[in-house]
This record gives C-alpha cells, structure tokens and sequence, in this order.
C-alpha cells in the first residue's frame, strides 16, 4: 500500500487530503494517507476567534465568492444554508488627514468606466487627463511577466496609481506593486489592454464580472472561516491526523522517503506534500541545491487588532465599510475594516467592531512588533480617534502577530517556482511543493492548488 505524507495542515493541506481521500474512495484504491501539523489546530491562517458577542477572524476574514471552484466545494461539504455575505457599501481612502470615498464604480481602485474617472475626488484634474492615455496608447511592450505597477502608471498615470489604484491593489497583494507581475496579480487586465485598446474599456465591457453578484463579492459563515475548517477535518475519517506534531527531518531511502516527527515517530512515504511555508519546506529538504531558489522567495508580515466597543455600529460614517490609508498619512495603521458594518453576523448586538492591519511596510512595524498587547491597543486607539473620532474604550479586543507569514510574488517569483519544480523532479521525485508560498494566497487559489495536488498524486498512484 502506498502511503502519502501531507506535511501542513492549512488550508492547501487540508484540501489536499480531502481530494485525496474522495478519489482514493472514487477508484477503490489502497492507499494510506497522513497530515502532519505543527500547532494543535488546523487552519494554518485561518482561525476565528470568539468573545462575547464578536466574531473575530484573526486570519484571512472571508472566501472571494466568484472564484468557479467555490460553490460546488462548499455544496460538497454541505455548507451552503451557512454562508454569508458581506455587506455592500463604500471603501474610503485616508488622505490628507481625511476619509475620500474610493468610487463604486471601480475594481481594485481603477475606474470601470469615464464617468468612474471624472467623478473621483482622489485625482487632480491633471490626473484624470493623464490617465486618458489609456484610450490612445496601445501595448507594444507589456507581458504578463512584467510589473503591474510599471503596466498601470504607463497607461493610466503616475497620479491616479499613486493616490487611487496603489492603496487598494498593495493592501491586497501585500507588496510594492512595482515588485509584482502582471500575472501574479490581475492578468485579465493585460489581455483587456489587447483585446479592447483600453484597460478602463475592456474592464467597462466586462463590468458584468466584477458587479454581476450585486455587490456580494465575498463570502464567509455564519460562526466564522473556520466553520471550513471544522468541517474539512470530520470529513477526512480515512485520513490518519497529527496534530501539535512537527515534521523534523526528510530523508531519501532509495524510491522511497522517512519523515521524521517530533513525537519520535517515522514515517515511511512514497509520496510528499509539503504544503507548509517555504522557509519550513527548505528546513526539511536540507538540500544546498535548493537553497538558492528558496532564499530568494520572500514574505511580509501582518499584525491584526481588533477592537470592540460598547457604542451603536450607526456611529459609523454611513454607508461605510472600512478605509485604506494612503502613504503620507498621520496614521499608523495600513488599513481598517468595520467589520461590524461589512459582517452584520460578527456583532450580535450590532455594536462596533472594528479591524486594523499594521502591515511590514508601515513604517513603525518594528517597533509595533515588540509591543505589548496593551500598548498595541492604545496605537489602535489613536488611529480610530484620528480617522473616527471615536474615543469610546474598547470592552473587547484581539491582537495577531503574523510575522512573515505572508508570501509576496515579486518579478522573479514564476522563475523560482519553476526551477524549484525542476530540481525537485529530478533529485526527489514525488515530493510535491503546494500552498501559497508558490501557487496563489487567496482561499480558493490554495483549494484548487490541493484539488491539482491530489489529482497529481492520483494519477501516479
């Protein structure tokens, strides 16, 4: 019987196992499966917490709902009557010690349409004809390898990235948008470049993509994303769990591996999925041949705080659902969610719950990540007075440091994944790289990676 090692239990992980499982089922084949997870729950970054009447995802908060894998994943898991969606409303952008109002009528901050251009209080009107040149110039240059920053500011206009697209897109994707490709952030807006003459034009045509949910962009569950998680794991019954267990060392033993755990036991595999970070992945490996390639992925960090208060959801700015602070603000913060207004579910009562990120880039993250949690909160307090004007103090908080947790996909990142693919086929057959380091970081990217991964498998089953 064949036996295959998940080394990580999030999300990629997890999915992994759960395809395995159904196809191993499917086909009637003999084979064993293992998942191996450091902490002692499963989730990886995903993880909501609970305290009195709030919901609180101290990871990743929701699922993009129009990603095609999505729906029949969760019919699958019969967790379709738990969904929820987020609330539509306005997104602002702190400038100039203010809240301006990101338009409607834009995707990641670039305008759907020239009315979407006209009407932004963002954009100089200097700004707004720069960025007509999107209409005139064509794309003799551009790929899918090349910078997004670089694409956008060459059509549309030093102005409108900096102060409208730029916030929104580098908060998403966690890095400078000159340091990320095309391909690994909005690749449809290349082919619309080609396609229709114009990025607002081809996005304009195809506005029925991005507004077709009527604002229901993203989902979650009525306990929060770790009702995902919960379920994956009851339904994995064939599949042998450790959890709080440390995968220690890999060795190669002729066509076949021993993975070495925390809890002295050995495994012995002929397949492995190492579905963890990449730092964890080159730890395991031990291989100076693949170092080179390893050290040049790269990750970012993040600390959440949330912050409760005992005052009515209504005292927010109406409409609202949350602000992304634009670099020379006075504001520590890189952004903050009124998770209370976007997630009525999160707040029982509907009284104000709110979430700050203090991202890597900010430029006091040195200093924030050796703060207490009380001090963390009196930082996140200013930040809700100076951009609020609340000064209520929070009856509930919860603080996250998620310390290079976050992959970036910078320039190179395609290359390195394909040449770490390269090497391990050929010094280590049938261990498997997946997960976010290397293949997408947004929920639905990991599962459909876990569902590849296991088909991989599969086949060579």
């Amino acid at each position: 019987m064949k036996t295959i090692v998940v080394v990580g239990g999030g999300i990629t992980g997890l999915s992994t196992a759960y395809y395995l499982q159904k196809t191993i089922k499917s086909q009637k084949r003999a084979a064993k499966i293992v998942l191996v997870e450091a902490n002692d729950t499963l989730g990886g970054k995903i993880r909501t917490a609970h305290e009195g009447e709030f919901i609180m995802e101290t990871g990743a908060d929701s699922i993009v709902a129009r990603k095609t894998n999505v729906a029949p994943f969760l019919e699958d898991l019969g967790l379709q009557e738990d969904v929820v969606y987020n609330a539509t409303g306005v997104s602002f952008i702190h400038t100039d010690g203010e809240l301006k109002a990101i338009p409607k009528d834009a995707v990641f901050g670039i305008p759907l349409s020239l009315e979407s251009l006209a009407k932004t209080d963002l954009v100089s009107a200097k700004g707004k004809v720069e960025a007509l040149k999107d209409f005139y110039t064509p794309n003799e240059t551009f790929t899918k390898q090349h910078s997004i920053g670089e694409f956008l500011e060459y059509f549309l206009g030093k102005e409108l990235v900096e102060k409208q697209i730029s916030p929104v897109l580098s908060g998403v994707y966690s890095g400078r948008l000159q340091d990320l490709t095309i391909a690994s952030t909005l690749p449809y807006l290349l082919d619309y470049k080609n396609e229709y003459g114009s990025i607002i034009q081809g996005l304009s045509e195809n506005k029925q993509r991005f507004q077709g949910t009527g604002g229901k962009k993203f989902l979650s569950f009525k306990q929060g994303v770790s009702s995902l998680i919960d379920r994956m794991e009851e339904r994995l019954t064939d599949v042998e769990l450790y959890k709080g267990v440390q995968a220690e060392q890999i060795e190669k033993q002729q066509d076949r591996y021993i993975v070495s755990l925390s809890n002295q036991i050995k495994l012995e595999a002929d397949f492995i999925v190492l579905s963890t970070l990449h730092p964890v992945a080159q730890l395991l490996l031990h291989d100076e041949s693949l170092d080179e390639d390893f050290e040049q992925l790269t990750n970012s960090s993040l600390i959440s705080v949330y912050l409760g208060f005992d005052i009515p959801d209504s005292e927010l700015p109406k409409d609202g659902t949350g602000f992304i602070v634009a670099e020379g603000s006075d504001l520590v913060c890189n952004a903050c969610t009124w998770t209370s207004r976007k997630w009525e579910h999160t707040s029982e009562q509907n009284r104000l719950l709110v979430r700050l990120f203090y991202k890597s880039t900010c430029r006091d993250y040195d200093q924030l990540l050796h703060m207490t949690q009380e001090q963390l909160i009196q930082v996140a307090r200013k930040d809700i007075e100076d951009s609020l004007g609340l000064t209520g103090t929070p009856i509930s908080s919860d603080i996250t440091k998620w310390h290079e947790t976050m992959p970036n996909y910078h320039l190179k990142h395609p290359h390195i994944v394909k040449s770490l693919e390269a090497k391990l086929a050929e010094s280590y057959p049938n261990i498997i790289l997946a997960g976010c380091s290397y293949y997408g970081v947004g929920i639905p990217d990991c599962i459909l990676n876990g569902e590849q991964t296991a088909q991989r498998i599969a086949e060579r089953l």
